[in-house]
């Protein structure tokens, strides 16, 4: 088998404007890069555990949580939290004081401890906010309280940020605790309508904000985007600020791609199970002629198509149990031969349609294959086989490689 084109799976190199895929056949080594664009700075965690800020249309291998690293892609979004880690500015303090300085999340030293008074409703609150459907999300850790309250207009949430738990919750479309290490924890909660301020509170226990003198926790990065999901850490520092969409494309050419015959494959994870269609594709261009997967309106689903001439040779839909973490696809196509490995099993075949004519396909992209549908979500390897590989070798690819790497791929605990 041919592996035409290389990208991820640990080597990563990228420059402003592009990141690089390649092919190394023989020892030649022959560069196939994306384009990149992203029309702002973001944010991302690097290879040495850091908080790093990168500039305007330059790639984001993120290693949040995987020692390879990721390509990171996210949509625009917008942090309406006028100052996102500065909560002695415009945030107003009610029976509570904060203290800066203080040991925080991928070895930061910025910080916050926000301490209770004693009274009720010890809290902190934001600037407000416009109405809108929004995702709020904050960082925290335990110090002697280990409850936290988030209310947003009529929206609740109290978490237990010790063992790492929602508790309770009301008036919420969604909400989470997700653990980033060195016990602290992101907590998000999500808003069908909100307005007004965020209210982040001192609890100590769950429904109860009546705190003793004293009582403390510790804060770091608030952000709230119009969005269903949190995403990455948008800095503000006085105003709002948008982080700009992001896409990659254009990578191959028709010498790369075999019109008759091959395999694309994939080790992705979706951002969130947000409904929305976001796609990875060989094309011409066009939806007329593409052989692509997408996460699609249908939750938790992966959607493959072969479209011919306009005509779909393929079309199917599976059921994945997680799309927001990493499996690994394959999608083979070949006259009358079409089929889907997912981490390891084939879940789908079809042994009737046509593949292209000579010449046809002639980039990979993710999106849809015409420039819609841009993919939003973390990539560890993107990989193109110019022959239909054996079901053996299909297999194979799409396993993990041991038990170790299965354990951290479905991040579980070993007991």
């Amino acid at each position: 088998m041919a592996q035409k084109l290389k990208f991820g799976n640990g080597t990563w190199a990228t420059k402003e404007g592009s990141t690089l895929a390649y092919n190394d056949e023989n020892e030649n080594y022959k560069p196939l890069p994306f384009s990149f664009t992203r029309d702002s700075i973001a944010t991302r965690v690097n290879k040495e555990g850091l908080i790093e800020v990168v500039g305007k249309d330059i790639p984001r291998i993120d290693y949040t949580d995987s020692a390879d690293g990721v390509l990171l892609l996210e949509p625009n979004r917008t942090n309406s939290i006028l100052q996102s880690n500065k909560f002695d500015t415009t945030w107003t303090l009610s029976n509570a004081s904060v203290v800066g300085n203080q040991s925080g999340i991928y070895n930061t030293t910025d910080a916050w401890k926000l301490v209770g008074n004693g009274s009720n409703n010890d809290r902190i609150n934001s600037n407000s906010l416009s109405s809108g459907a929004y995702t709020f999300s904050i960082y925290a850790k335990a110090g002697n309280s280990k409850f936290v309250a988030i209310v947003l207009g009529s929206a609740v949430v109290y978490y237990n940020i010790e063992i790492g738990s929602v508790t309770s919750e009301s008036n919420v479309t969604n909400s989470s605790i997700e653990s980033v290490g060195n016990e602290w924890y992101r907590l998000t909660m999500s808003v069908a309508s909100g307005s007004g301020s965020v209210q982040v509170y001192v609890a100590n226990a769950d429904g109860n904000v009546n705190t003793s003198n004293g009582d403390f926790i510790y804060i770091q990065h608030a952000q709230a985007e119009v969005g269903t999901y949190a995403t990455s850490i948008i800095p503000t520092s006085g105003s709002t600020v948008q982080r700009a969409a992001e896409t990659a494309n254009d990578s191959g050419n028709s010498e790369v791609f075999n019109d008759s015959e091959g395999v694309l494959f994939a080790d992705i994870s979706a951002l969130a199970d947000d409904l929305s269609n976001r796609g990875i594709a060989i094309s011409d261009g066009s939806v007329n002629n593409r052989v692509t997967m997408f996460y699609t309106n249908v939750s938790n689903a992966i959607q493959v198509k072969v479209v011919v001439g306009g005509s779909n040779s393929l079309n199917s839909y599976i059921a994945i149990s997680n799309i927001s973490l990493h499996n690994k696809f394959a999608l083979k196509y070949k006259q009358n031969d079409f089929s889907l490995f997912v981490n390891g099993f084939e879940l789908i075949t079809d042994t009737s349609g046509n593949t292209f004519s000579n010449g046809t396909l002639n980039d990979l992209s993710f999106d849809s294959g015409d420039g819609a549908e841009d993919f939003y979500g973390k990539t560890k390897e993107i990989g193109y086989y110019d022959t239909a590989l054996t079901d053996l070798e299909l297999e194979t690819l799409t396993s993990y490689r041991s038990l170790n790497e299965l354990v951290t791929e479905l991040n579980l605990n070993t007991l």
